[in-house]
């Protein structure tokens, strides 16, 4: 396959169209496909017995939170590094564009290591502080364990992918995603239920096996930046540059700080929901009585939910990313009002798009999709109404996070860091707890609000991306 030629005339908006997709779609498929590590986990444990199918479920989104909030903010540096890339590349300076992809790899080998042992370190607290079932924290602590030593892997890979997405081969991070998932499915069948004369370990088997994955998906990455290596040239160590590595860290750190503020809102969103647990409702009580053991409904159904979405979140960052290609080399090429144009086109296609998702999962296919990822009924009862409003919001949220991927293209990174923690903190977390816990709206309140948020989120970068001032950041 050959590198999409962005510098070309475009024409029309049906051409531009045509090549944000053709741009997208292997990244859309890539990263749907990074989600299965996840969406499999819960499929998984929808067939372990009861409670331990709840309880597992129950103890993933706060394990995931902990991950991205070492490995997710370290993977940040994919932005400083897509970024430079597509300036670079667009520039026609190919060994520049090379010397970005190994500096950005070098210092995710090396941060990764040392996020990897504070992480650890920090678990047993961060699990507990959002966490307060005992048999879920226990689950959460072995899952996440075997996560965290992935986080080299991860942030690595995003890296190598944010090189190949920056020159628009994003075909590269489908190619390492498919084989990396496929390897997933067959470790999680494997560890989880115990076949092929491996020990049966549950939930902590998923997290074994997402941690091997990761570790294959990154040698697919590492070969792919082999076979460039006479263009771009990044395997010399002369590359590596404290300049040029500051460059890309600083350029990156506000997405870091963005994705912090998104994790711990979600963990103290994660906490919010705990406390319904542990409130012990009545549906909540008689279903643990047939399961013969304490089940977290509203936790597991906030997992459910989260889960379920993700698949849309990250299908909308997917066309961030191509969003921040285009607007990247448009740049590159000293053509701002093209940039501008890149981005508008992309909201419209992503409101379409988006806009049947949402109908499908929020109003079409809500019961097929909340039997699908449980086998409780107090779960899918407390899940239904949150899938709904969310699925109406779909579209919504393909505005805010296309945008938002698309100011981090620009390199307007300090703007979306801060306006997520002002969204998070001040609306998201406190509007959660306000609705659910104060109103006693329960798992649907707290769901309101985030609805709400979503809202908040597509206005505010909308109208940062109309005013225009990115166009005047020079990287």
């Amino acid at each position: 396959m050959e590198t999409l030629d962005l510098s070309a005339p475009i024409g029309s908006s049906a051409n531009r169209y045509r090549v944000i997709l053709r741009l997208a779609t292997p990244t859309v498929f890539a990263m749907l496909s990074q989600s299965v590590v996840n969406e499999i986990d819960v499929v998984y444990f929808a067939h372990l017995p009861c409670p331990e199918s709840s309880n597992a479920q129950a103890a993933l989104v706060p394990a995931l939170i902990v991950v991205w909030l070492f490995g997710g903010s370290l993977s940040a540096v994919s932005v400083g590094t897509q970024a430079l890339v597509a300036r670079r590349y667009a520039e026609g300076n190919r060994e520049a564009a090379g010397a970005v992809l190994a500096n950005g790899t070098f210092f995710c080998v090396v941060a990764g290591a040392l996020f990897s042992l504070v992480g650890l370190l920090c678990l047993p607290w961060l699990i507990r502080s959002m966490v307060t079932v005992h048999e879920v924290q226990e689950v959460a602590l072995s899952y996440t364990r075997w996560r965290m030593f992935g986080i080299v892997s991860m942030a690595a890979s995003m890296a190598v992918k944010a090189f190949f997405d920056g020159i628009g081969k994003t075909y590269v991070h489908l190619v390492s995603a498919v084989v990396m998932n496929v390897f997933n499915v067959l470790f999680c069948w494997v560890f989880i239920f115990g076949h092929l004369g491996a020990p049966r370990m549950g939930a902590p088997g998923a997290g074994l096996s997402a941690f091997l994955a990761t570790w294959i998906g990154l040698a697919i990455m590492a070969l792919y930046a082999a076979l460039v290596r006479g263009e771009f040239r990044p395997m010399r160590w002369r590359n590596l540059s404290g300049k040029l590595t500051w460059s890309i860290v600083a350029l990156s750190t506000p997405a870091a700080v963005a994705t912090v503020v998104m994790m711990v809102g979600f963990g103290l969103f994660a906490q919010i929901v705990g406390k319904l647990d542990a409130g012990a409702s009545a549906a909540g009580a008689a279903v643990a009585e047939r399961c013969a053991g304490a089940e977290a409904v509203n936790s597991a159904a906030n997992t459910d939910i989260i889960e379920t979405l993700k698949l849309t979140f990250t299908s909308c960052i997917a066309f961030g990313t191509a969003t921040a290609t285009l607007i990247g080399q448009s740049l590159g090429r000293h053509e701002p009002e093209e940039a501008a144009k890149w981005g508008w086109a992309s909201v419209r296609l992503g409101l379409v798009i988006f806009g049947l998702v949402g109908l499908g999962e929020g109003v079409l296919f809500t019961h097929q999709v909340t039997s699908l990822i449980s086998s409780s009924e107090a779960v899918r009862a407390a899940a239904t109404f949150p899938l709904r409003i969310m699925g109406v919001a779909t579209p919504i949220i393909a505005v805010a996070m296309i945008l938002s991927e698309g100011l981090f293209g620009a390199g307007s990174t300090k703007f979306v860091a801060a306006a997520q923690f002002l969204l998070v903190f001040g609306w998201l977390v406190p509007g959660s707890y306000l609705l659910g816990i104060g109103l006693h709206m329960s798992l649907d309140g707290i769901w309101i609000a985030a609805f709400v948020y979503a809202c908040l989120a597509a206005v505010v970068m909308s109208v940062k991306f109309a005013g225009g001032s990115w166009k005047q950041i020079r990287l």
